[in-house]
């Protein structure tokens, strides 16, 4: 070939032979740069977790951040990722005689300022750049050497070498793999704030979980103080535990006995209340359903639920009515649960069934109970998970009897009496809560 295809020129296309590796179906070997040791060789310690401070951060991570690891909590706006992660960079510098680096690039460094000065975390090892473009965040870096790096956010860091625009699929994985291999090659541990979509997912590609090592979700109820730290990836630890938080006006603190939260202490029993243990990850938890029953004279009554699954709730009602002999069809009735807590799992169906029965009846559980099973379409009382763990959470509060599923005997803890239920007739019966009748046509008078 004599004319350049692309640039037109003549006599400018040289000849070369092809390489073997391009001949090849396989590649070329190369020498490594740094040879394989034996796994018996390799340093465990370089992995080995520092804690934050944060006491119910650390839970969730297993035991602290690793050096040259990547962290990405992800959250809805407003639910306190910001504030949560500039605590953790003042008690990381607090606690020992490094410095972090906190890059924001949704807020001027004012605001940041504003926010330390309200919740304490000022510091001078905590070092703040307002800066979007990654390039100069990546000279902060340089010029800092901090050994903790938050970025806040990376849906708004920009790579200059990169095309697209803010935000898209390119520009947050290239921003994302830059950090990355900045944290494995210089050991930094690395926080970053990921923003979601609507149906709560971390916004982005999915390849971004991927490239992380660890996965969190912040969630919290905006009406209610508390709020929750989800593991949902984990490369150094389990992804089952749970943090809980409260977030102030002056900073974000930890509760590290959240089932207190989920509880309406008072001196007696009320009727219409139910307590059970709901099992949040690893986590016990120790919450109240409430259960109200209204007569009405409208044709189809109505049923308000929160925090527990309607249709979990509608399926409790029709097995109280069938099985139970407890008749709703002229009551509005009204379940909840206490604190704003998220109740979903099977295991609260008993506790359900008996504060609605309790609600009807009128009468009061007797004090000291805690109710677990899961109730079938048979009106039978199931199995429930990590029943030991539930029933010593239960116990350290200060309950005195349990009524738990059948084949459960083996499970002794402390002095709790243990009374097991083979389906809901019998817990009514032990409950002491009256039967309802059906009501009866009227008698036409001549």
């Amino acid at each position: 070939m004599g004319k350049c295809p692309e640039c037109g020129a003549w006599g400018t296309v040289n000849e070369t032979a092809a390489s073997a590796s391009a001949a090849a179906p396989g590649r070329r070997a190369m020498l490594p740069t740094t040879a394989a040791a034996p796994l018996s060789q390799i340093d465990a310690k370089v992995t080995q977790a520092r804690s934050t401070g944060v006491s119910e951060l650390d839970r969730v991570l297993g035991g602290g951040v690793v050096p040259g690891s990547v962290v990405l909590l992800s959250g809805e706006p407003g639910v306190g990722k910001s504030t949560l992660l500039l605590e953790v960079a003042h008690r990381w510098a607090a606690q020992r005689s490094e410095t972090s680096l906190y890059v924001t690039a949704e807020e001027s460094a004012g605001q940041v300022r504003l926010r330390a000065d309200r919740t304490g975390a000022v510091h001078d090892r905590v070092y703040l750049a307002a800066e979007s473009d990654l390039s100069i965040v990546l000279g902060h870096v340089e010029q800092v050497r901090p050994t903790l790096l938050v970025v806040d956010s990376v849906q708004t860091m920009l790579a200059p070498e990169v095309d697209g625009v803010i935000g898209g699929v390119t520009q947050v994985r290239a921003v994302t793999a830059a950090l990355t291999s900045l944290a494995k090659a210089s050991g930094i541990a690395v926080l970053l704030v990921g923003h979601v979509t609507k149906d709560g997912n971390v916004a982005g590609p999915r390849t971004l979980e991927h490239l992380v090592d660890v996965v969190l979700q912040f969630e919290g109820d905006k009406n209610s103080a508390l709020r929750m730290i989800r593991g949902i990836k984990n490369r150094f630890g389990s992804a089952d535990e749970v943090g809980c938080f409260e977030l102030h006006e002056d900073g974000i603190a930890c509760v590290d006995d959240p089932s207190g939260l989920f509880l309406h202490h008072r001196t007696d029993t009320v009727p219409g209340t139910a307590v059970t243990v709901a099992m949040d990850g690893k986590r016990p938890l120790v919450a109240e359903v409430q259960g109200l029953t209204v007569k009405t004279e409208i044709p189809q009554p109505r049923r308000a639920v929160s925090g527990l699954d309607y249709n979990r709730v509608a399926m409790v009602l029709a097995v109280l009515q069938s099985r139970g002999r407890v008749f709703l069809g002229k009551h509005d009735v009204y379940a909840a649960t206490v604190g704003g807590m998220r109740l979903v799992e099977p295991t609260a169906d008993l506790a359900i069934a008996l504060a609605i029965a309790s609600a009807e009846a009128d009468i009061a559980l007797p004090a000291g109970w805690v109710i677990l099973g899961e109730v079938g379409l048979a009106g039978e009382v199931r199995k429930v998970t990590g029943l030991g763990r539930r029933l010593a959470e239960a116990e350290r509060l200060g309950f005195t009897t349990a009524l738990v599923p059948p084949g459960s005997e083996k499970t002794k803890i402390g002095s709790m009496r243990i009374h097991e239920v083979g389906d809901l007739r019998s817990a009514l019966r032990l409950a002491e809560l009256r039967k309802s009748r059906a009501p009866r046509d009227p008698v036409p008078v001549e």
